[in-house]
């Protein structure tokens, strides 16, 4: 099976696409993933990212496809994968097309996590964390049992991301919706793009995922 979960940031594509590894044994390859362990392998490959990256440049695009195809074909993708972060672009897309015809692969779904900008804007600017054990809460939707106390190590401390700021998101989604919103109808265009509300309940996203993975593999 071989997936691309599509959305911004904040959508959930990260807890939906460990699910979807962790179920049907699927090899998750996240592009930031990715490209971190191979600065951290101290390969000449990867000492040429850490240049690029530390210049503050784009890593090219036959390079990121360069990387997914060894990843495609190591054995923890025996199953398949799901990207995640990767094409953002339709030029991305059309040369992940060519790399996987070449590797004798198709895509089965290109799943999309349709948000509302506004809510997302709430749901991510709200979010703080424990600052001993991690643990994710909300202002708006989860906030500790008790005031100023980790539900789940008793920490007093939290911590929110800088750029977890209500303008820093609104940005966030304007450069994810001016970038990724021509892969729409380029994949539905192939047949190959389902969407599912990307603002439900974790689990009803899940659900509806399912729905379409069930489908693909009845089929």
């Amino acid at each position: 099976m071989h997936l691309i979960l599509l959305g911004p940031p904040g959508a959930g594509k990260g807890t939906q696409s460990d699910y979807l590894r962790d179920t049907y044994h699927l090899n998750k390859l996240s592009t930031g993933d990715m490209l971190r362990a191979e600065v951290a392998s101290g390969s000449p490959r990867g000492q040429e990212l850490q240049d690029i990256m530390s210049a503050g440049q784009l890593v090219p695009d036959p390079v990121m496809i360069e990387l997914i195809r060894d990843a495609i074909n190591q054995p923890e993708s025996a199953n398949g994968f799901i990207l995640d972060g990767f094409p953002r672009t339709t030029g991305q897309a059309e040369a992940l097309d060519a790399m996987l015809s070449a590797e004798g692969k198709d895509l089965d779904h290109v799943i999309e996590l349709r948000v509302d900008d506004a809510k997302m804007v709430e749901r991510i600017s709200g979010r703080f964390s424990c600052a001993g054990c991690g643990e994710g809460y909300n202002d708006h939707f989860k906030t500790p049992e008790k005031e100023g106390v980790c539900d789940r190590c008793g920490a007093t401390e939290f911590k929110r991301r800088a750029d977890d700021k209500a303008e820093t998101v609104a940005k966030r989604l304007d450069s994810y919706h001016a970038a990724t919103a021509p892969l729409l109808p380029y994949y539905s265009g192939k047949g190959l793009l389902r969407s599912v509300n990307g603002m439900g309940e974790i689990g009803a996203v899940t659900q509806e995922i399912e729905g379409i993975v069930k489908g693909s593999k009845a089929a």
